[in-house]
């Protein structure tokens, strides 16, 4: 097998994953929990780091805030895990970069 062959393949598997991962992104976020809210925007600082997330109802909240909202199941479709010694909020990974936290518009 060439190069070229291991190019095509991967090329393959990245777009069926990318497709797949639309068509479960469809089916995720009809399944939010009730009580859970998304995030539609997010306020960033001068380093391009996320310091603040408007939810879909409108509530604006500081990263703390969102840290605990998230913990505490409110927030749809979001992660947080420990790394560099502090808890961190970021995007289920689903392979859709628009959705990504990081994508989002700013408020």
């Amino acid at each position: 097998m060439d190069r070229q062959d291991f190019e095509k393949i991967y090329e393959a598997y990245k777009t069926d994953g990318e497709r797949r991962a639309v068509v479960e992104q469809g089916m995720i976020e009809d399944q939010a929990s009730p009580g859970q809210e998304r995030i539609v925007a997010v306020r960033k600082n001068e380093d391009g780091d996320l310091i603040a997330f408007q939810t879909e109802s409108g509530r604006q909240l500081d990263y703390v805030t969102a840290l605990q909202e998230a913990k505490a199941g409110n927030l749809a479709h979001v992660d947080v895990f420990h790394k560099y010694g502090r808890d961190i909020l970021r995007s289920e990974p689903d392979g859709i970069k628009e959705n990504n936290l990081d994508n989002l518009p700013e408020f």
